[in-house]
């Protein structure tokens, strides 16, 4: 079964070289990939991993303001009953010095992995694999026990 994913640039960021190269890349390793493009809302977001059954919601920004753009998101996947994987990556605050505050912040905004803009998409992919991997054996076990 090949696992779906959503992409996009979350706000009014409208940098797209950074998931046109991710897109490709999550392609290649076998995901089927679900592009937003730039300038998607937190609705769209939500509206596409329910329609797409995605396993996962990928976030891009790249313009500094992700911590305002993303406040209530998780809170909006809560409430559409979705059980989804999700990262956000990319130059994520203005003026982000120590990265290690900015992933603490995504991390305590429910994000299960967070990545500056120097990740190689490879390190993601990975990651994803591993999480997802990880969920189906959780999931698994617990029809099993159940």
């Amino acid at each position: 079964m090949t696992e779906t994913v959503i992409l996009g640039v979350i706000g009014s960021d409208a940098h797209v070289v950074g998931i046109t190269i991710l897109e490709q890349a999550l392609e290649a390793a076998g995901f089927d990939v679900v592009n937003l493009g730039v300038q998607s809302s937190q609705e769209e977001f939500v509206e596409a991993a329910s329609a797409n059954d995605a396993e996962a919601v990928l976030v891009s920004s790249l313009y500094g303001h992700a911590k305002q753009d993303c406040e209530g998101f998780h809170r909006r996947i809560a409430e559409a009953d979705l059980d989804v994987t999700t990262y956000i990556g990319g130059n994520l605050a203005v003026g982000q010095d120590d990265f290690e505050e900015t992933r603490s912040f995504f991390r305590e905004l429910g994000f299960d992995r967070v990545f500056d803009s120097e990740t190689d998409p490879e390190e993601a992919i990975q990651a994803l694999k591993a999480d997802l991997d990880m969920r189906s054996t959780e999931q698994e076990s617990q029809t099993v026990s159940a």
